[in-house]
């Protein structure tokens, strides 16, 4: 018989024992007869007879193994045999069993958790087709934001004809601010975020509509009918997911918009390209209309052609920035792009690596730290089985007295942790989706991909194989162990299991040690991470963030045949002046200003203003950043201000006036020395005259961990804005005050949408948002590292308690006091959670040194968060050890030596 017939007809036995079973019993029994038959026929009496043919057949059972173990799978009946003994066992000890399945659950759900996380940010390919062709191609960055990261539309058209390495090259306006689509539905616009993006956007990426179609070139040119792609969440929110929705027209911004698509589910823009933003809708840019003179407004993203390198596209990319212009109609512009002194220049990278690069270390700092929790819990395991093997020990004994192998006894023992694991795994995989589920819900976590983050085939893959890496771990050990124990010692015993118990004792000690350890490690990096939060906390902003909220503002200046712009703002002046005026009017208001932009957002540069008459070095690079404000905004976002602020009288036809920041001024100081190192009062030349009226704090326009940059503030009657954030300063809490400051607006421009009023916290929170994530996730698994490592502490030595209860009573009997025991024990308790301390703290310098670069003004080696862990650990090793500790010296002398 060929081996796949062999195998099969093995596989179909084991489905038909019951039947085979019996046709060999009847077998059996007709052999038995046919020899007793053969036996009576010789002169034997029917009993004689029978009882040689019995005697002649040999061992039934040994005859019936051996044929089982012949046409069935022998080791899967062995196997199913220890599992069913395994569930009787576990079942009569639930309190164990639940024990262990809680521990389990939580190292492995949490485990389940983070690789989903590290998976959907660094392992699992972008949600695109081939999406390893995909770069963004942008410069370095440098001290000009958005601006010198972004290029213009004739830097686009010509990147495009320049380049040899890919198959088309699109990109998106990356100045959209939040709130920028107002629908109208009737009464009060319900406002919404699109984002403009060059017509074949959709068709770089490979993504495809789940109803209508995408942009076509010819809805970006000028005079195309205006149309929008809806997002899949908006349109199941806002739309109540309109089957019928294709087609359809809505009053989008004052113009009739029809929506021609909506996006598939799992295309997020926000979640890809914006961390922590909802982008609702999408809109076709028009590449050559006014955005043509808008200067650098274009992010650039690429595909690479079939068999083309990263490493390709890069000298090809630096190619074509020699023929790239800022403006074509000026030829002093072409060449601008390309790398110059080792700055600057045109550079293509891995999409994957842009979006989610920057978080790798973090990621693998957290997975590692999960790693540990699951070892932790391992130990603990460990520690516990080795508890219930001891307390097994006759049993065991008597197992093998009977015949069974030690292997057998190791595998029974591999089975119950296997039955154990398994049952944590499908816990903990619960617990991981709802963490994931939460995770995916957190919109104002400026985390990637966040909203994209699922179960899948990897993540189920990977629990099994940790719920079999810690079945190995936790059920190795304990099942070698007594599988090593002498035989007659066990059955000597005189009770169950006291010497292996003892033998276990130091055992048991090293795993505690390791586990208080581990802890420790854990604890001294979450510390770690604690303080430069803490640090992060403390920088300051250059704002007061408490007591301010921001609202999106519409308003409408423009005036037919304005050519230069000067009706516009005038009229713009009026608009303001009177929101400001109203606002500030209600109760509880204390300051409120405008701005274009809001610290912590977009930002974007018009070059750099040079002081007059002072020649500017050709080695300066970098420009400030531009904020368009009205006056009493500075005294709304809580900045100083040396000199005077923005005023009403700042107009289009008076002196052009600005604000810049101590920086920027000190930066021009060392060129223009200016008297008294003085900026105010002096003047700018930007191709006409700027007058710096002050100077003032330093702003944190990025994050609060990068310093802050030059920044320039123009007036908003004197330079166009783009929108407009009203921010307000009150004694109110935001929630309060958001009617009240909406109905105003309303009253003002009955076409004011119901815009979002935000907390400027929120502002830092969400910059803040990353840092604070892994630092909450490290210090949580650091507390389960602690609770488990108390619970192992105290686990060993209640265990010893118990194992030394007729020592203690003699102890005790001979005079020793409850205050003597109590020491004794805590004594054990120190001793333990010192020596793992000490191992511990070793290690954590090794590993504090490997997240030094995730620490922010916090030292390695910082005192206090070593410290901090000391004092800890040792807190909660006394308070484990405590409870035992009161048992000893509570046991009655009389009663201990009864027993004994």
């Amino acid at each position: 018989m060929s081996a796949p017939r062999r195998a099969f007809a093995r596989l179909f036995s084991f489905f038909r024992k019951p039947p085979l079973d019996a046709d060999l019993e009847a077998e059996i029994a007709a052999h038995i007869e046919l020899a007793t038959q053969q036996n009576i026929e010789r002169g034997l009496t029917p009993v004689e007879a029978r009882r040689q043919a019995l005697v002649r057949f040999g061992g039934m059972d040994l005859v019936k193994d051996q044929h089982r173990e012949a046409r069935g799978l022998m080791k899967l009946d062995i196997f199913l045999q220890d599992l069913r003994y395994t569930i009787r066992s576990l079942s009569r000890d639930r309190g164990f069993t639940l024990i262990a399945i809680l521990l389990l659950a939580l190292g492995i759900g949490a485990n389940i958790a983070v690789f989903s996380v590290v998976n959907n940010l660094l392992l699992r390919p972008l949600p695109f087709p081939d999406s390893d062709k995909l770069v963004w191609i942008a410069p370095p960055p440098t001290k000009c934001g958005l601006s010198c990261a972004t290029y213009s539309t004739d830097a686009y058209d010509e990147f495009r004809t320049y380049s040899r390495s890919y198959q088309d090259v699109t990109g998106y306006f990356a100045f959209s601010t939040p709130g920028n689509l107002a629908l109208n539905l009737g009464g009060a616009p319900i406002p919404a975020t699109s984002i403009d993006v060059i017509a074949n956007f959709f068709n770089v990426l490979g993504v495809q509509p789940a109803m209508g179609r995408l942009f076509r070139p010819e809805d970006g040119k000028n005079g195309a009918a205006p149309v929008i792609v809806i997002s899949d969440a908006w349109w199941r929110r806002q739309f109540n997911a309109d089957p019928n929705i294709v087609g359809k027209a809505f009053d989008m911004n004052g113009q009739q918009t029809t929506v021609i698509g909506v996006l598939p589910p799992t295309f997020d823009f926000g979640a890809v390209f914006s961390p922590g933003a909802k982008i609702d809708a999408l809109t076709p840019l028009n590449l050559y209309g006014p955005p043509r003179d808008w200067g650098n407004i274009i992010t650039m993203i690429g595909r690479l052609k079939p068999g083309v390198t990263l490493g390709q596209a890069v000298p090809d990319a630096a190619a074509a920035a020699t023929h790239m212009c800022w403006n074509n109609k000026q030829p002093q512009s072409c060449g601008s792009y390309a790398e110059k002194n080792g700055e600057g220049g045109v550079v293509p990278v891995s999409l994957k690596s842009y979006i989610s690069g920057k978080l790798r270390r973090s990621l693998v700092v957290l997975w590692s730290a999960v790693g540990g929790v699951l070892l932790i819990a391992c130990v603990n395991l460990s520690n516990l089985l080795l508890a219930r093997a001891a307390a097994r020990t006759k049993e065991f004994a008597m197992r093998t007295a009977l015949g069974a192998s030690r292997l057998r006894i190791v595998r029974q023992l591999l089975t119950e942790s296997l039955v154990l694991s398994g049952a944590g795994a499908i816990c903990g995989l619960a617990l991981a989706a709802t963490l994931i589920a939460w995770l995916r819900h957190q919109q104002a976590l400026a985390l990637p991909l966040v909203s994209l983050l699922h179960l899948d085939g990897a993540a189920l893959g990977w629990t099994v194989l940790i719920a079999i890496v810690a079945a190995g771990l936790f059920g190795l050990l304990p099942g070698l162990r007594m599988a090593s124990g002498n035989l007659q010692d066990s059955l000597k015993d005189s009770g169950a299991g006291s010497g292996q118990g003892r033998k276990h004792e130091r055992l048991r000690s090293i795993l505690v040690v390791t586990e208080v350890a581990l802890a420790c490690v854990l604890l001294v990096g979450a510390g770690l991470l604690l303080r430069s939060f803490v640090r992060v906390l403390d920088v300051d902003m250059g704002f007061q963030p408490q007591h301010a909220a921001a609202v999106n503002v519409d308003y409408d200046d423009s005036v037919p045949n304005d050519k230069t712009g000067a009706l516009s703002a005038a009229r713009r002046g009026v608009i303001f002046q009177q929101v400001i005026n109203r606002i500030s009017a209600i109760p509880g208001v204390q300051a409120a200003g405008i701005s274009d932009y809001l610290p912590l957002g977009q930002n974007r540069a018009w070059g750099l203003p040079w002081p007059k008459g002072v020649k500017q070095p050709d080695n300066i690079h970098g420009s400030p950043l531009v904020y368009v404000i009205t006056p009493g905004y500075m005294r709304a976002m809580g900045t100083g201000i040396q000199g005077r602020d923005l005023t009403w009288d700042d107009g289009p036809k008076s002196q052009a006036v600005v604000l810049i920041n101590r920086s920027f001024a000190k930066f021009l100081d060392n060129y223009a020395h200016w008297p008294n190192h003085s900026a105010v009062g002096q003047m700018l030349n930007d191709g006409s005259g700027l007058l710096i009226v002050g100077v003032v704090d330093d702003v944190h326009e990025e994050s609060a961990e990068g310093d802050a940059g030059w920044q320039i503030y123009y007036s908003a009657m004197q330079s166009g804005p783009n929108g407009a954030q009203l921010v307000i300063r009150s004694t109110l809490p935001p929630a309060v005050l958001a009617s009240t400051v909406l109905r105003t607006l309303r009253e003002i421009n009955p076409k004011q949408a119901m815009a979002e009023f935000r907390p400027i916290q929120s502002l830092v929170d969400h910059a803040n948002s990353p840092r604070q994530f892994f630092m909450l996730l490290a210090a949580s698994f650091a507390g389960l590292g602690l609770l488990l490592a108390a619970i192992g502490i105290y686990g060993v030595i209640s265990y010893g308690v118990t194992q030394r209860t007729q020592e203690i009573g003699i102890r005790m009997a001979l005079g020793a006091t409850m205050a003597t025991v109590q020491r004794s024990v805590l004594a054990k308790t120190l001793r333990l959670a010192i020596i793992g301390i000490a191992a511990g703290a070793a290690a954590s310098l090794l590993v504090s040194r490997a997240i030094a670069a995730l620490l922010f003004d916090t030292a390695p080696t910082d005192p206090i968060a070593f410290a901090a862990t000391v004092i800890l650990i040792g807190f909660v090793a006394l308070l484990a050890g405590y409870i035992p500790a009161r048992r000893a010296s509570r046991i009655n002398p009389m009663v201990a030596l009864r027993n004994n």
